[in-house]
Order: C-alpha cells, then sequence, then structure tokens
C-alpha cells in the first residue's frame, strides 16, 4: 500500500510538472492533475491540500537534485576560483531547459505560504554558499554578500533565457560568466 500511494504521489508530481512546463500556474489545476494521473479529483486531494502544496513538495524534491548537479559541476572544474564559479554559473544556466526548474520558477512564490517560501529562500541560501569560498579566494571582502549579488545576476540570466530572449542562451550564459569574473569592465 505504501509503495502504490508513493506511485501516485510520484505520477502527481511528474503530472505538475509538466502541467507547469507547459502552461504555467494557469495549467496546474486539480482537474487537470486527476485528468493527467487517472485518479479521481477527490483523491488528488488525499496526496496535496492545495496548488501551493505540490509546488512545495515539487522543491523539496526537484531542489537537491539541481543543487546536486551544480555541487558537482563545481567540483569537477579545476582548482582555479574562476573556474568554478565559472561552473556555478554555468551549470544553473544549464537547468533552465529542465522542465523541473521551469516547472517550480512557474509559479509564484506569493502562492505559497511564509513557511514554504522559508524553505525555499533557506535551499537556496544553501547554493549560494557553495560559491562563497569561491569567492573568498578571488579576494572580495564580502564573499557572502558577492555571492548573493552573483546569484542575482544568475537569477536575471535564468528569466532572460526563460522569456525567450533575442539572444541564444549560449550568449546569455557567455555574458553572465563575464559579469561574473570580471564585472562591468568585461
Amino acid at each position: 500500500m505504501a509503495e502504490h500511494r508513493s506511485m501516485q504521489r510520484d505520477a502527481l508530481l511528474d503530472a505538475a510538472r509538466s502541467l507547469l512546463s507547459e502552461g504555467g500556474t494557469e495549467a496546474l489545476t486539480f482537474p487537470a492533475l486527476a485528468e493527467r494521473t487517472g485518479l479521481a479529483r477527490s483523491s488528488v486531494y488525499e496526496y496535496f491540500r492545495s496548488r501551493a502544496a505540490v509546488v512545495e513538495e515539487l522543491c523539496a524534491v526537484d531542489f537537491p537534485v539541481w543543487a546536486a548537479e551544480v555541487e558537482a559541476a563545481m567540483a569537477g572544474a579545476s582548482t582555479s576560483a574562476e573556474a568554478k564559479i565559472e561552473a556555478y554559473v554555468r551549470s544553473q544556466l544549464a537547468l533552465v531547459g529542465d522542465r523541473r526548474h521551469r516547472a517550480v520558477v512557474a509559479i509564484s512564490a506569493g502562492e505559497l505560504d511564509a513557511g514554504a517560501r522559508e524553505r525555499i529562500r533557506a535551499a537556496h541560501g544553501g547554493l549560494v554558499a557553495m560559491v562563497v569560498e569561491a569567492l573568498a579566494a578571488l579576494g572580495h571582502r564580502e564573499p557572502r554578500l558577492t555571492a548573493m549579488l552573483l546569484q542575482g545576476v544568475v537569477d536575471s540570466a535564468v528569466r532572460r533565457i526563460e522569456l525567450g530572449a533575442a539572444e541564444e542562451p549560449d550568449t546569455i550564459a557567455d555574458a553572465a560568466v563575464t559579469m561574473a569574473l570580471h564585472g562591468v569592465l568585461g
């Protein structure tokens, strides 16, 4: 029974990812989840109390996977701080095409309760913490603050790619890396 519930929950999360990726927040409805999974609408409520709960669960499941991918990219980079920072930026931007990422970004944080937003913020803080050491090695006096600002550059590049900007994603990634390593001096 527990295995069946776990499989149903996974199917619901997969359907939610697809719905969010395809149609944004408006597409994520309990009737649509029920239709995609073959469950009765009332059964969906047995697993999740709200759309926000679905998104919170997606974040809890998917965010650690993204963080591990970023961490692996940084670990695989050469030992130079610059290479680690470049891996940090590029690996996050590479995730933009991943439907898990598109799904979570598609829904507004405003739909989440304060506790869920705080858990997501804490998870993001763990991501930012990965680059602090590399920034300190480059001589930044405030490496934590610099890491948060660097994440702002990454987040802007993510939004630009998601919006289907005129530039190719590789061009945006190159510009973000240049900004991260050289600032506005290029």
